[in-house]
């Protein structure tokens, strides 16, 4: 079983900091691109940091600046350091990894648009 399980979500003051990893668990041979999304009430769900199996990097408008994605490939996790966090960034925020390779009871098998539950980030003003 292959599971991507983000943690690291609080309740923090704006101005302040988080850093949320987004873990895969089960026997991952690698994970493609990896892109952070955020979806808060009422809201149109939206892409806030991505990063290839490469290392390169894409960053929404409203993060440039603030947020940095960066992964550890050898953990299978992905990071996403936010700094100077705003009211506006209260969400849920969610990994969704484009494609996961595994192996299942040694056959090699693979996962497309795989995500995880989320975890909540609510920034006080």
């Amino acid at each position: 079983q292959v599971q991507l399980v983000e943690t690291g979500g609080d309740l923090v003051q704006a101005g302040g900091s988080l850093r949320l990893s987004c873990a895969a668990s089960g026997s991952i041979k690698s994970i493609g691109a990896v892109t952070w999304y955020r979806q808060a009430p009422g809201k149109q769900r939206e892409m806030v940091a991505a990063i290839t199996r490469g290392g390169d990097t894409n960053y929404a408008d409203s993060v440039k600046g603030r947020f940095s994605i960066s992964r550890d490939n050898a953990k299978n996790t992905v990071y996403l350091q936010m700094n100077s966090l705003k009211p506006e960034d209260t969400a849920l925020y969610y990994c969704n990894a484009d494609s996961i390779a595994y192996y299942d009871r040694g056959y090699l098998r693979s996962l497309v648009n795989y995500r995880g539950q989320g975890t909540q980030v609510t920034v006080s003003s």
